[in-house]
């Protein structure tokens, strides 16, 4: 009985012995099967990117309103009351009416010298008299020959200025008087109409902004020395679509703030900045928004540059670029713009293919 009991035992330590071997042999295919799975496994893909030759701006972001710009008022001259008024919106075009007087149309000239008296006399010179030349010889009347010296411009040219005057209307007396002839810089459009039919002509009378829709944008005073009239900035739309403009004009008058510091609730005072689009079709589909300008403080042309995320920093310092096969090749930085970094070293040339966060 004892006999077969010790049999028994012995038998069952056997079997188990198999199975203890069976899967320790199992577990070590498993686990050298899967050792060969990790090591066949290709390596993980890096993302690369070629050092790149273009140029690098930083820029100061200002925020304007876009529209046709700050209104100017417009005043009338001369005697009478003021019969006719023009629409919002029309625009002032040279040797056409803009207003009426006692009837009579008061058409536009463009020039920087108003009217300040009456031309009846061939003795009379000036830059008033040269306003009225240039005017009606741009509207195709001959006003003989012209004095380069604006101060010498004679009033020689009462006949064409009769012509003129019996084409457009008005009373053909080859003489011209304050108030009959407004003039404009340039053209204009009405924004506004201040004044009502029977108000005396020589009053305000309307206010007009440029033909053409602008940025105006106030800048901290302490930062407009940054900016310059005719350099080129960019526009962002309320879209993010950037487009691209220039600087038309840096006004000369502060406005809000506190100059003194004394009130920070009142913020640093203010001058405004304009700028015009390059292609007025990129602002046709807006009336009025709020739109960016980004206007370039610094500029680095032509240098060799890597997105950010391709800077490796260095333990003994400084910073280098990865190649494909693991080597790091220190580099130089430069400007940092945006995303993007200027680098510069031995090896570095364009084209060549670094390593770079995705």
């Amino acid at each position: 009985m004892a006999g077969k009991s010790r049999r028994r035992t012995i038998a069952v330590s056997a079997s188990a012995a198999v199975v203890v071997l069976l899967g320790v042999a199992a577990y070590v295919a498993i686990d050298h099967g899967r050792g060969t799975a990790e090591a066949a496994a290709p390596p993980p893909a890096v993302t690369t990117v070629a050092v790149a030759k273009t140029d690098l701006s930083n820029t100061r972001t200002f925020t304007g309103t876009l529209g046709f710009g700050t209104p100017e008022p417009l005043k009338g001259a001369g005697a009478g009351v003021v019969t006719q008024l023009p629409d919002i919106g029309t625009v002032a075009q040279r040797g056409k009416p803009l207003y009426s007087v006692n009837g009579v149309d008061v058409p536009v000239f463009f020039g920087d010298t108003p009217l300040f008296r009456k031309l009846d006399n061939p003795d009379l010179t000036g830059p008033d008299v040269a306003t009225v030349a240039d005017n009606l010889a741009r509207l195709g009347y001959s006003v003989g020959a012209r004095a380069k010296d604006l101060q010498k411009a004679k009033f020689t040219f009462a006949d064409a200025l009769k012509k003129w005057e019996k084409k457009a209307g008005l009373p053909d007396t080859g003489t011209l008087d304050v108030g009959q002839v407004v003039v404009l810089p340039g053209e204009a459009r009405v924004n506004s109409v201040t004044a009502q039919l029977g108000d005396p002509a020589a009053g305000p009378l309307l206010t007009t902004t440029p033909t053409t829709k602008v940025v105006v944008a106030p800048v901290d005073a302490a930062e407009v020395g940054s900016v310059k009239t005719g350099m080129a900035v960019m526009m962002v739309r309320p879209d993010g679509k950037e487009i691209p403009a220039k600087v038309s004009s840096v006004s000369t008058a502060v406005t809000g703030g506190d100059a003194s510091g004394g009130d920070p609730t009142q913020g640093p005072p203010k001058i405004n900045v304009t700028v015009v689009p390059v292609n007025a079709s990129d602002v046709a589909d807006l009336d009025s928004a709020s739109v960016q300008v980004e206007v370039a403080t610094e500029t680095h042309a032509g240098v060799l540059a890597v997105p950010l995320g391709a800077l490796v920093a260095l333990r003994e310092g400084g910073y280098a670029v990865q190649l494909q096969g693991g080597k790091l090749v220190p580099v130089k930085t430069g400007m940092f713009a945006r995303d993007q970094v200027e680098i510069s070293g031995p090896g570095i040339t364009e084209g060549l293919r670094v390593v770079t966060t995705s």
